[in-house]
C-alpha cells in the first residue's frame, strides 16, 4: 500500500533531492521509513539547527534547494534560525516538519504548536498538507518558490495521520508533478538598456557594486565580461565576493576593504553606481549615498526596494547576465578607463602579504597563509563574529560562491554544519572558519561529519570571548561586559572524535598546519589561539 508519506518522498525524488538532513521524531516516523525505501539519503544530525544550516549552505553552493526535516514542536522551532538564515541570504531551502494528528490540533495538546503560523514570518511560503491528494502540488510549489529568483526558504507541515493515509495507486493525484524546465528570466527592454547606457556614459567615475545576486544568478561570467569591456572598477558586498576575481585589476574587494578604507572612499567618490544583484540588506546605501547625489543603475531580477538613499535613475529588471551584456554592448570599449585602478594594488597587497615572524597571531595576519593553502576553487564557509569581518574585508576570493558568509541574518553556528554540506555537495577542499563562540554552538556536528566520512578543515579562532561584541562595547563605552567565555581543550575535543587536530604556536607552525590540513582527505581541526 502506498501512503501520503511515500508520495511526498516520490515527489522529492522527482525534484532531484539526494539528501535530507534532520533529526528523527515520532511524528515523522512514516516519512523516515518512506525515505529508507527511496533513493534519498536521510542524514541524522545532532541538532535541528545544524540540519537547517546544512540545507541552507547546500542551497547556496548548488542553487538547488537543500532539504531539512524535523518533528513537531521543539523540533520544528529548532529549525527556525537556519531557515530564516536561508530566507534572508536568498538561499533555496525546503523545510519539512511533522505534526500531531489533526484530531488533536483544535485543542491544547502535548508539544503541539501552530507551526505554520510560527514559520510564516521567516519563509517565502508555507502550508500544511491537509490531504494526501494535495502532496504533489504542495511539494512542487515549495520547490518552485524556493528556487525561483529571488530564492529563499519554504516550509511544509505533514500531520502524522495524513502521512499514514493510503494513496490510490495510478490516480492523477498520486503522481509527482515534474517541472518541464526552469522558468526563464526576461531579457531587458531596449529603452531601459539605452537609458542605463546613457547614465553610465554621462558619469566621470562610475563603479559596479556587485551583490549577492551577481553570484547567485550565475551571472559572474557576464559581469566579468562587462567589467573587462568597459574597464570599470568593482566593489562587492560581503555576499558578492568572487563575482569577479580579486586578482582582476578592476577589483577593490569589498566595501570595507583596504588598509586605509580605499574601497569605501572609491564608492563614496563615484558619481554613478551600477548595482548588480544588490539587496540593500547587504549594506546600507546611506553609507555610500548619504547626500542622494549618486546616480544609480539598478540591475536585478526584481525592482529596487523603496528607500530614500537608493532611488535608481534607471531599473533594469531582467535576467542579470543578459542585462549586463546588453548595456556593455551599448557602450564603447574602455569607456570607464579604471579610474581608481591604483587602489587595487594597495588593497590586494595588504590582503596577501604574509605575517612577519614576530607579528601577533591574529585573524587578519593568518588569512594570507590560509589563502595560500587553498586553491582558487576551494570553499571557505565563515561563521559570524569578528573573524567574519576580517574574512569579508581581507580574504581574496577568486571564484563565485567560494566564500560563504552568513550576512542577512548573520547567524552564529553556521560554519561547521555549512562546511559539512559544502564538502558533500562539491568537489573542492572546504574550510570552516569560526570563532570559539560559534564553533561550540554546533560542534556536535563533527560527529555527523565523521559518520559521513567528510574531509574538511575547521579553523577555530580562539579568544575566549564573544570578540565582536567586546569590540563594539569597547568602542561605545570603553570597556566590555558579559562577553567572556571558557573553552574546553579543542585539540582533545577533536581527537575524541578521531579527528586530526593542531594547535600551532608560531607562524611557521600555522603555515605547516594549513598546508597539511586543507588539502587532506581527512577531517581536521586547527585551534588558533589569538593574541
Amino acid at each position: 500500500m502506498s501512503t501520503a508519506s511515500d508520495l511526498l518522498v516520490a515527489c522529492l525524488e522527482a525534484e532531484g533531492v539526494e539528501t535530507v538532513y534532520g533529526v528523527p521524531g515520532e511524528e515523522v516516523e512514516d516519512l523516515l521509513f518512506s525515505l529508507r525505501a527511496s533513493s534519498i539519503a536521510f542524514v541524522p544530525t545532532r541538532h535541528e539547527q545544524g540540519a537547517a544550516f546544512m540545507a541552507d549552505v547546500h542551497g547556496r553552493v548548488t542553487g538547488e534547494a537543500g532539504v531539512c526535516l524535523a518533528t513537531l514542536g521543539p523540533g520544528a522551532t529548532n529549525l527556525i534560525t537556519g531557515v530564516a538564515d536561508a530566507e534572508l541570504d536568498k538561499s533555496p531551502l525546503v523545510a519539512i516538519t511533522g505534526q500531531g494528528g489533526r484530531e488533536r490540533l483544535h485543542k491544547e495538546s502535548h508539544q503541539a504548536l501552530d507551526v505554520v503560523d510560527v514559520f510564516e514570518p521567516v519563509v517565502t511560503w508555507n502550508a500544511q498538507i491537509a490531504a494526501p491528494e494535495t502532496v504533489p502540488e504542495s511539494v512542487r510549489k515549495a520547490f518552485k518558490l524556493a528556487e525561483y529568483e529571488k530564492p529563499g526558504a519554504t516550509h511544509l507541515e505533514l500531520p502524522e495521520d495524513v502521512a499514514a493515509e493510503a494513496v490510490e495507486a495510478g490516480s492523477v493525484d498520486a503522481t509527482p508533478i515534474v517541472e518541464p524546465g526552469q522558468v526563464r528570466r526576461p531579457d531587458p527592454d531596449d529603452a531601459s538598456v539605452e537609458r542605463a547606457a546613457s547614465v553610465i556614459d554621462a558619469a566621470d567615475r562610475p563603479i559596479v557594486l556587485a551583490g549577492n545576486g551577481a553570484v547567485r544568478t550565475r551571472a559572474a561570467d557576464r559581469l566579468r565580461g562587462f567589467v573587462d569591456r568597459l574597464e570599470i572598477p568593482v566593489v562587492a558586498t560581503y555576499m558578492g565576493k568572487g563575482a569577479i576575481s580579486d586578482r582582476d585589476p578592476a577589483s577593490l574587494m569589498t566595501l570595507d576593504s583596504g588598509p586605509e578604507g580605499e574601497a569605501e572612499r572609491a564608492i563614496e567618490r563615484a558619481d554613478c553606481v551600477i548595482a548588480v544583484g544588490y539587496d540593500i540588506a547587504e549594506h546600507d546605501p546611506q553609507d555610500w549615498n548619504p547626500d542622494l547625489e549618486t546616480a544609480i543603475v539598478h540591475v536585478d531580477h526584481e525592482p529596487a526596494e523603496v528607500y530614500r538613499h537608493y532611488t535608481p535613475d534607471v531599473e533594469l529588471v531582467a535576467d542579470v547576465g543578459a542585462a549586463l551584456e546588453a548595456v556593455g554592448e551599448a557602450l564603447p570599449a574602455a569607456a570607464c578607463s579604471l579610474w581608481c585602478g591604483d587602489r587595487h594594488i594597495r588593497i590586494l597587497t595588504e590582503a596577501t602579504s604574509p605575517p612577519d615572524a614576530d607579528d601577533p597571531i591574529t585573524v587578519r595576519n593568518a588569512l594570507p597563509l590560509l589563502r595560500e593553502a587553498m586553491t582558487d576553487a576551494d570553499v571557505l564557509v565563515s561563521d559570524v563574529g569578528s573573524h567574519k569581518m576580517a574574512i569579508a574585508q581581507a580574504f581574496p576570493t577568486y571564484e563565485p560562491n567560494t566564500c560563504i558568509v552568513s550576512n542577512g541574518l548573520a547567524s552564529m553556528g553556521i560554519a561547521v554544519p555549512g562546511a559539512l554540506a559544502a564538502d558533500r555537495a562539491l568537489d573542492a577542499n572546504v574550510v570552516a572558519a569560526t570563532g570559539d563562540g560559534g564553533f561550540l554552538m554546533n560542534a556536535a556536528e563533527l560527529e555527523t561529519a565523521t559518520r559521513l566520512d567528510c574531509s574538511f578543515t575547521v579553523v577555530v579562532f580562539t579568544d575566549d570571548d564573544y570578540g565582536l561584541i567586546s569590540e563594539k562595547q569597547v568602542e561605545h563605552r570603553g570597556e566590555a561586559t558579559g562577553t567572556g567565555l571558557g573553552n574546553p581543550d579543542f585539540v582533545a575535543f577533536a581527537e575524541s572524535f578521531g579527528i586530526e587536530a593542531y594547535r600551532p604556536e608560531t607562524w611557521d607552525e600555522v603555515e605547516s598546519a594549513f598546508a597539511a590540513a586543507v588539502p587532506s582527505e581527512d577531517l581536521a581541526v586547527i585551534d588558533l589561539q589569538l593574541e
